[in-house]
C-alpha cells in the first residue's frame, strides 16, 4: 500500500470517527471507552483549539483513510510538550501507516518548538507499546492500576520522544 500523508480536515471527521469507535468497540489497544461522533471527534482530535496538529495517512489508490495521529495540549503536561495518539485502521495494522505519520507529526512538532512528546499506553497494549519503542520514545513514568469501566485495572506507561529543535 502507498500512502499519502496531510493534514486532518473536518471533513475527515465521519470516516475517522468510524475508525476510531472500530478500535474502541475491538479493545485492548486505547485507553479510550466510548463511542465519539464525528463532531466530538473533530473538536478533541482534528481540529480543536487544543489540537497541535493532525494528521491523516490516505491510502494513494483507492483515497481511504487508514490513520491518525494527533498531537495536542494535555492538562497537566507542559505547554512545550504534545500528548500523542496514533490510531490505524482495524484491518490496516502493521502496514507503515504510523510511521509515516509520525514522520509528519514529528518534523511539525519541531516546527512549533516542542521540546518533547508524550504517549501514554496501556501496559496491555504490546503492539502500541513496541510501536512508540519503535519511533525512539522511552519510557518516562507509570500510572498504576488505572481502572477501565469493566472495573479491570491496567496500567498506563508514558514514553517520550526528546526532540531536537536545533535540527
Amino acid at each position: 500500500m502507498e500512502l499519502d500523508v496531510r493534514l486532518a480536515r473536518s471533513e475527515d471527521a465521519a470516516e475517522l470517527a468510524e475508525l476510531l469507535n472500530q478500535v474502541i468497540a475491538r479493545g485492548g489497544t486505547t485507553a479510550l471507552e466510548e463511542p465519539f461522533t464525528p463532531e466530538a471527534l473533530d473538536k478533541a482530535y482534528l481540529t480543536g483549539t487544543d489540537v497541535i496538529c493532525c494528521f491523516v495517512a490516505v491510502d494513494r489508490l483507492s483515497g481511504r483513510l487508514e490513520g491518525f495521529q494527533t498531537l495536542g495540549r494535555y492538562p497537566g503536561l507542559p505547554e512545550d510538550i504534545g500528548d500523542i495518539g496514533t490510531f490505524a485502521r482495524v484491518d490496516g495494522a502493521q502496514r507503515g501507516v504510523g510511521s509515516a505519520l509520525f514522520a509528519a507529526t514529528r518534523d511539525e512538532a519541531r516546527k512549533q518548538g516542542l521540546a518533547a512528546i508524550n504517549a501514554t499506553i496501556r501496559a496491555d497494549n504490546t503492539g502500541g507499546l513496541a510501536f512508540y519503542r519503535r519511533m525512539g520514545f522511552t519510557d518516562h513514568a507509570v500510572r498504576a492500576a488505572v481502572p477501565l469501566k469493566s472495573g479491570a485495572l491496567v496500567d498506563r506507561i508514558s514514553k517520550r520522544y526528546l526532540l531536537n529543535v536545533s535540527d
